[in-house]
């Protein structure tokens, strides 16, 4: 299997586990894995939005990110992804240069983000910077596409400069654009020369149907069998409409009890019976009565 290829798939945008005194709860992260794998993801990403990791200090996303390993052991196909993206040129490189020792499959790196203004130059030269001081040779970069939250575009434009300058290390994106139209415009750029994860469920079909090569997404903490039925129907040129009619449902629900990390907590407890883990302030945890609505309203949609 080609690395590029070993991207491919169910990927979850995994939540951190965290104490009610907003220490990680590293030692948890290998039982929130091991049920992922078990219900049809390829592999998961963490620390991404989902997984609150502009939120962490450098040391504690390396302490994360080595306790996740233990998954190996069990699950050693399963793929692991790590966000490393920060503002800071050198953090970013340290990030990085500990994922590939601990021997992760890639990284998912943002634009440095509090530089809205910056010219496409500017961003090239800082991921050309990165690329080269510290994904090794084999090893795989993902930009992060996700302007509404970033607030830094990475343009079409900019993707296919680095490409060009880092065939073997620039493997491709996570578009978490939300927009349609952007993905059917990927598929037509790159085909399958880059590597494309989408992060909306909702253009989950979509993305596929233009050549993407699966999805990174905060749903697949709950719903990864109903996107592994999407992923398998469509390797097999099956019609994924109901499946993903159901998948939108769920979508829906989540983006009724924002932001999705205190969501998919909540469902995680008190459907799967994981620990009742908190949220690092800036965000709060949901309200008893809200998770209560939460939950009686996502049984009414997904019974997985």
């Amino acid at each position: 299997m080609s690395q590029n290829q070993s991207l491919h798939g169910v990927f979850a945008a995994v939540v951190t586990p965290l104490h009610q005194d907003y220490s990680c709860a590293s030692e948890e992260m290998p039982a929130l894995l091991h049920f992922l794998a078990q219900r049809g993801c390829h592999g998961a990403l963490l620390l991404g939005t989902t997984g609150e990791g502009p939120s962490f200090a450098p040391q504690e996303r390396l302490a994360l990110l080595k306790a996740a390993l233990v998954i190996r052991q069990e699950h050693p196909q399963f793929r692991l992804l790590a966000g490393t993206g920060t503002p800071s040129l050198e953090e970013t490189v340290l990030l990085n240069r500990g994922a590939f020792d601990l021997g992760y499959d890639g990284v998912v790196v943002l634009p440095p983000y509090y530089f809205r203004n910056a010219p496409e130059d500017g961003l090239f030269e800082w991921f050309k910077q990165v690329l080269e001081r510290s994904v090794p040779s084999g090893c795989a970069l993902l930009a992060y596409h996700i302007p509404p939250v970033s607030g830094v575009p990475i343009s079409i434009e900019l993707l296919a400069r680095l490409k060009d300058a880092f065939p073997t290390k620039f493997a491709g994106l996570k578009d978490s654009s939300g927009d349609a139209q952007h993905a059917i415009r990927l598929g037509e750029t790159f085909g399958s020369d880059l590597v494309v994860l989408n992060g909306n469920d909702r253009l989950f079909s979509l993305a596929l149907q233009a050549k993407g090569s699966g999805g990174i997404t905060a749903l697949a903490n709950l719903i990864s069998p109903l996107l592994r039925q999407v992923w398998e129907l469509h390797m097999s040129g099956e019609d994924t409409t109901e499946l993903q009619s159901q998948i939108d449902a769920a979508r829906k629900v989540m983006e009724s009890f924002p932001p999705p990390p205190t969501f998919v907590k909540s469902i995680l407890s008190r459907r799967y019976n994981f620990p009742a883990w908190t949220v690092r302030p800036p965000l709060l945890p949901m309200p008893h009565d809200q998770v209560e609505r939460a939950n009686a309203t996502w049984v009414e949609i997904y019974h997985g």
